[in-house]
């Protein structure tokens, strides 16, 4: 495949290839994960609304809490066209809801999906564990700077532009190729500014910047990721993509599309599946497992 091999991989990503994934926030990475979505915003493409009370959200987590391993709590929108939101209203938002989630004794670790340094910030003071920026420490730059001070986890994802202007942008000589190019740059630029090879997530942002045939193609050569040595998150839950393909216009109503994909996703080796069923994919991803003989549970 054209573009940078893993050859020329800085050395502390050379010797993680080799070797198991480290654990996050506790959790061991031998089997998919499951990041369970809750937005907490009025224009999500797929539940905008539905979580922006205290107590909704609290009611939404509570049942993820049994379904999940880790928690993505947002307060913007970047589906594509999607409009900046203030930050102070993002923190309004956001950071209110972790803190009440730790004082109801949900203990899973719970992700904080922001490209503002100020949100991820009220977010880790709140007692959120991990960042997922979706500009991969492009948009603020002093998010970089929060992420190597606290030391925590950091998804860095494929993106283009911004959510209002990005799918004007979805052209590529190679997607696949692309995309492994961006991030690695911005792998770099994370270990430039300090932070740790083994704090770092990557994600190929499937959705963003990309058409149908591009999310297809980075579905199916996803495993071209692992060459980073890094844990690989897929997110493509409820995605546009999906609806083209199935003919399901209402985002909620591709449940079994979403699923489909995870399963995908897992058999690719995806280490977190950041998703809006928690239960369904639990479901499928167990008997998954027990098929393949590497359930947790060994009850086969």
């Amino acid at each position: 495949m054209p573009g940078r091999s893993p050859s020329e991989l800085p050395a502390a990503l050379s010797r993680a290839l080799s070797a198991p994934r480290p654990d996050l926030c506790g959790l061991t990475l031998e089997r998919p994960r499951i990041m369970g979505i809750l937005n907490l915003t009025p224009d999500s493409f797929s539940d905008g609304g539905r979580h922006n009370g205290l107590d909704q959200a609290l009611e939404r987590a509570s049942i993820m809490a049994r379904e999940a391993d880790i928690l993505d709590i947002g307060g913007e929108s970047t589906r594509p066209g999607a409009a900046e939101v203030d930050t102070d209203e993002e923190i309004r938002r956001t950071a209110p809801v972790i803190r009440a989630l730790r004082q109801a004794g949900i203990r899973l670790p719970v992700s904080i999906d922001t490209r503002k340094a100020r949100v991820a910030e009220a977010a880790l003071d709140a007692g959120a564990d991990i960042i997922n920026d979706v500009t991969a420490l492009r948009f603020d730059p002093a998010m970089a700077r929060l992420a190597a001070e606290r030391g925590v986890p950091v998804v860095l994802m494929h993106s283009i532009a911004t959510p209002e202007t990005m799918q004007r942008h979805a052209q590529y000589d190679n997607v696949v190729t692309a995309v492994r190019d961006h991030l690695y740059a911005r792998v770099e630029a994370a270990l430039a500014a300090g932070l740790r090879a083994e704090q770092l997530i990557l994600d190929p942002g499937i959705g963003f910047g990309k058409t149908t045939a591009h999310d297809l193609l980075l579905l199916r050569q996803l495993a071209a990721f692992h060459d980073f040595g890094l844990p690989l998150l897929l997110g493509a839950s409820r995605k546009k993509f999906i609806g083209a393909l199935t003919g399901t216009e209402t985002p909620a109503e591709r449940v079994s599309g979403s699923v489909a994909v995870a399963l995908q996703g897992a058999a690719a080796g995806a280490q977190i599946l950041r998703v809006h069923d928690t239960k369904e994919t639990r479901q499928a991803l167990q008997i998954w497992q027990a098929i393949a003989g590497t359930s947790p549970q060994n009850t086969l």
